[in-house]
């Protein structure tokens, strides 16, 4: 029986020693992210690649006009979570370390997914976070009370404007060509195809890159389109999706819907599916698909971050489970739908009238 009981007062301090430990990951969990924002804002990984994807720690600070502690330190971290590796050319002699890129380090870059790191870590986005209790308890409350959403304070700053764009871009780039080389077959038949909300159409130039045969509709508000790149096989225009949607083979919608409530979702599925063909039109939604208990994957976390994302920073918009998209589609007058995974955190809903 003694020994009984000191086996569960073991077990028992082992269990407070990892919650310790695991709480300890909370209490500085917002410092990855300050860190990544530092690394970008340096152009550190540029700066690797231009000097051949290897430099040392001397001519890093002398580039970087940094402390080279400091700067020793900061790649420390880094190395730590696996943004660059480290090699010596001379054993034990630290001024001799060279940094080398890694798979995860060239995501720093503008053409990876540095433009996101920089919109969340931006201080109209962390003001969010700091008000999220009020955000979830102010139900009923209109949203100036709430402090604003995403597009408020968008319309309100050109700035941050231009950090959600630039972060969508970057978010499209990864998203369509995950799409495009894991389910070509989606697009295929397609000879027009309608991207609603859009933004500065680079999912569309992405698309008719890989898929010549497709000639796109780039739609979002006059604002947006009026300023986004030109490109062959892509028409830029302006409109309310809540109003009407341009007519084409097929409708793209790549994270809009997460933004509005089920009421707002319908009326646009609706808009989108009175213009597609009835024998062989479809709505492709690109969205997170939340996926609960044992149907949990590798993406989990990074949907129940975004549905976390939805409450600090919209009004309306959540992530939803299969369940709510099937009930979405069922309410706008679908009659067949499948769902299919990605590599990326989203998944594709094609539907069909």
């Amino acid at each position: 029986m003694e020994a009984k009981k000191k086996s569960q007062a073991n077990e028992k301090k082992e269990e407070e020693r990892a919650a310790l430990l695991e709480i300890w990951k909370y209490a500085f969990a917002f410092q990855p992210l300050a860190v990544l924002k530092c690394a970008i804002e340096l152009q550190i990984s540029e700066t690797v690649e231009r000097h051949g994807g290897s430099i040392a720690l001397p001519d890093l600070s002398t580039a970087l006009r940094c402390s080279p502690s400091a700067l020793h330190r900061i790649m420390r971290y880094l190395i730590h979570h696996g943004f660059f590796q480290q090699t010596p050319t001379i054993p034990h002699q630290e001024s001799s370390l060279c940094y080398t890129q890694t798979p995860l380090s060239r995501l720093l870059s503008k053409d990876g997914m540095a433009p996101f790191i920089l919109l969340q870590s931006s201080p109209a986005e962390l003001v969010s976070w700091h008000g999220l209790s009020r955000r979830v308890s102010a139900n009923g409350v209109d949203s100036a009370a709430r402090g604003g959403d995403a597009w408020e304070r968008a319309a309100a700053d050109p700035d941050h404007n231009k950090l959600i764009n630039d972060a969508m871009a970057s978010h499209a780039r990864f998203a369509m060509s995950a799409i495009i080389d894991q389910h070509p077959e989606v697009f295929q038949g397609i000879t027009s195809l309608v991207d609603v909300g859009g933004g500065d159409g680079t999912a569309l130039r992405t698309l008719v890159k890989a898929c010549p045969w497709v000639r796109g509709v780039n739609y979002d508000r006059p604002q947006v389109v009026s300023v986004a790149p030109l490109c062959h096989g892509v028409d830029q225009v302006g409109g309310d999706m809540f109003e009407m949607v341009p007519k084409g083979d097929a409708v793209f919608l790549m994270w809009v819907l997460h933004n509005w409530s089920d009421e707002e979702c319908i009326r646009i599925l609706r808009n989108c599916m009175g213009v597609i063909p009835k024998n062989k039109g479809k709505v492709i939604i690109v969205e997170a698909v939340v996926k609960e208990g044992e149907g949990e994957d590798e993406f989990s976390k990074i949907h129940l971050a975004l549905d976390m994302v939805m409450i600090a920073h919209m009004e309306k918009g959540k992530e939803r489970t299969f369940k709510e998209w099937e009930y979405l589609l069922n309410e706008a007058g679908f009659t067949k739908y499948t769902v299919k995974d990605s590599w990326n955190i989203v998944s594709v809903i094609e539907a069909y009238p």
